[in-house]
């Protein structure tokens, strides 16, 4: 549906600029918007393999073990449907501890691989409860150290690329907290509503 939505937008720019008389400012904005892409996505791959290598560090330092076992009761307690020794929830815990490092990117494939386990356990194609907490918490995705974002400050010359931390944090857990009391409020409204 989104992409019908995007199409929808784009030919309604391009035939507004046909019928305006700039389609060559569009083309203009076109190329450049091409360029800037490519050079903001090299100028994130520096960064962001510091900070994968960084996560391989403290991996094998054993700073992840350390931070997954301290995790890992809060974990079980918001995802009770999962086994504690099931696959889901160490991909539940890598990407909870990616985010936690601003690595989005990173976190990506794991929640994936976090969903098909999920999927497996549930045996349907209907959303589990854990299938829905854990889309809600990885949607808001609490962040300590928003690399992407000082990197993308860093590129357009922020003079103080690191101090968006503080707020990050405060916003971001608070946005955590939030998704967590609305999926819980939701998950016992519905079974109120089968109870009667």
């Amino acid at each position: 549906m989104v992409n019908y939505i995007w199409a929808f937008m784009a030919i309604v720019g391009i035939v507004y600029a046909m019928f305006n008389g700039t389609m060559e400012k569009v083309n203009k904005a076109l190329f450049e918007g091409a360029e800037d892409a490519v050079m903001l996505s090299i100028g994130l791959i520096s960064v962001l393999v510091f900070w994968l290598g960084l996560m391989r560090v403290a991996e094998k330092a054993g700073l992840l073990t350390f931070l997954t076992k301290v995790f890992k009761p809060v974990v079980t307690r918001l995802f009770p449907e999962i086994p504690k020794d099931h696959p889901a929830m160490g991909y539940i815990l890598s990407n909870f501890t990616a985010n936690l490092f601003g690595l989005g990117n990173a976190a990506t494939p794991l929640g994936i691989k976090a969903m098909e386990q999920m999927k497996k356990l549930n045996g349907s194609d209907e959303a589990s409860r854990s299938m829905i907490t854990f889309l809600a918490i990885n949607t808001s995705s609490l962040t300590l150290i928003p690399t992407t974002v000082i990197a993308i400050r860093m590129k357009y010359g922020s003079v103080s690329p690191t101090e968006i931390v503080g707020t990050t944090i405060l916003a971001t857990l608070i946005s955590t907290c939030a998704a967590i009391l609305i999926d819980r409020l939701f998950y016992y409204r519905r079974v109120r509503r089968n109870k009667k």
